[in-house]
């Protein structure tokens, strides 16, 4: 039977298939985590109804998107179907309106267990927009440190052993510095950055505290919440620290994967051309070019990230904790016990 459901009861649907079902710009503007576009009106079907709706007359305008939706249920019954198998299905538009009430109705009518969103993906965004503008009410555990220093590394293994760790830079599809894009292709839209953090927080909402890495407010194109990132500002800091040998073989893995990347990386260098000069440019293109890598990361690190960056290479009291990454196995532990000490959960 088909019912009703508030944004306040997502979480009661665990186990639910969510589909939107506006169009493709719609979707990719934002979308509830984890939601799948079937979209009843295409890009242009969507802009032709809203021209005749605002140049000739609304009646005008919902016969056709009637006549356009009737030509389209049955393809979209069996998407639908074939997507969500025997799960229950959430149906949402931008407001709960005609577009996921027809389609949701057919599918009630064709034996699917069908729930719609009250309020349509707008009330998910106005509830996501509230959380930010209150205060985060979790300790934030920031790890820092120089480029190399395996932070992301750390946290992988944090989050696989059970922590409550926020991966910015995964969510952001960005690792926060010029060459941060490289072979992560396009960036989420700010609402969608918005969106996975939020749905991420509360995953770990039971617990006292999250453990995030130091991130600029601004991560490539997206921008981290005001109150998530002041909570950053007055968190427990955490150093992470290794060789400048170690922290150059972590950036070859990462950035010299293929060809591609270094096409990207060679243009990416040339934006540093103001920041580290012609001369030394020249010299990291000419290393790329040799495919001197661990060469050319070391002399980047160097030269440029510790600069720019200015974390010690040592331990620091001015850091709660601080732990060497050159034992990878070992920090984790060092930094587990750490936690465990001091956070409840």
């Amino acid at each position: 039977m088909l019912q009703d459901i508030l944004v306040e009861e997502l979480s009661k649907l665990a186990d639910a298939v969510y589909i939107d079902v506006r169009s493709e710009h719609e979707y990719s503007d934002g979308t509830i985590p984890g939601a799948v576009n079937v979209p009843i009106f295409n890009n242009e079907e969507r802009a032709q109804i809203g021209t005749i709706y605002s140049q000739e007359s609304p009646k005008k305008a919902m016969e056709l998107g009637l006549e356009i939706a009737s030509r389209k249920l049955p393809v979209l019954y069996k998407q639908v179907e074939e997507i969500a198998g025997k799960k229950p299905i959430l149906m949402f538009c931008w407001r709960g309106g005609m577009r996921s009430k027809s389609v949701a109705a057919v599918l009630d009518v064709m034996g699917l267990h069908v729930y719609r969103l009250t309020g349509g993906y707008k009330a998910y965004r106005q509830k996501v927009v509230s959380f930010f503008e209150n205060e985060c009410d979790q300790h934030i555990v920031v790890i820092k440190g120089n480029t190399g220093a395996g932070k992301t590394e750390l946290l992988a293994g944090l989050k696989e052993h059970g922590y409550p760790v926020i991966d910015l830079e995964g969510l952001s599809n960005n690792r926060g510095s010029v060459f941060g894009h490289i072979g992560l292709g396009t960036q989420p839209s700010q609402k969608q950055f918005e969106s996975m953090l939020y749905d991420e927080i509360e995953r770990y909402k039971d617990y006292s505290y999250l453990i995030m890495e130091c991130e600029s407010r601004r991560i490539g194109r997206v921008s981290v919440p005001g109150t998530v990132f002041q909570a950053m500002q007055e968190g427990t800091n955490i150093l992470l620290y290794d060789t400048l040998e170690n922290r150059a073989k972590r950036l070859c893995r990462v950035y010299t994967e293929n060809v591609e990347m270094m096409d990207e990386l060679q243009a990416a260098l040339e934006r540093l051309k103001k920041t580290i000069g012609k001369v030394k440019l020249s010299q990291l293109n000419e290393l790329l070019s040799k495919k001197a890598y661990t060469e050319f990361a070391q002399y980047l690190i160097a030269d440029y990230y510790d600069h720019l960056y200015g974390y010690p290479n040592e331990k620091s009291e001015a850091f709660s904790l601080s732990v060497s990454h050159e034992a990878p196995q070992v920090a984790l532990r060092e930094v587990e016990q750490f936690l465990d000490e001091n956070f409840a959960v």
